[in-house]
């Protein structure tokens, strides 16, 4: 699994996706999150400003990752 380190002690699932690498835009996570094709930690979340923090996973598909914080 994948791990993406963030500086702050959140970051938002929109942005979460973008900075993995799932997704190319902002547009393409909106669009993905509200299509119900996104999980955190096992289930759908609909909501693209939904606060990831330390050891929450994302699952976009086969595409998994989980946050980590400095």
């Amino acid at each position: 699994m994948e791990e993406v380190t963030i500086k702050d002690e959140f970051i938002k699932l929109g942005q979460a996706l973008k900075l993995a690498g799932a997704v190319d835009s902002g547009l393409d996570a909106k669009i993905e999150i509200q299509n119900g094709k996104v999980k955190v930690n096992g289930e759908t979340d609909l909501r693209r400003g939904r606060k990831l923090v330390d050891g929450d996973v994302v699952t976009y598909g086969s595409f998994q990752f989980q946050i980590k914080s400095r």
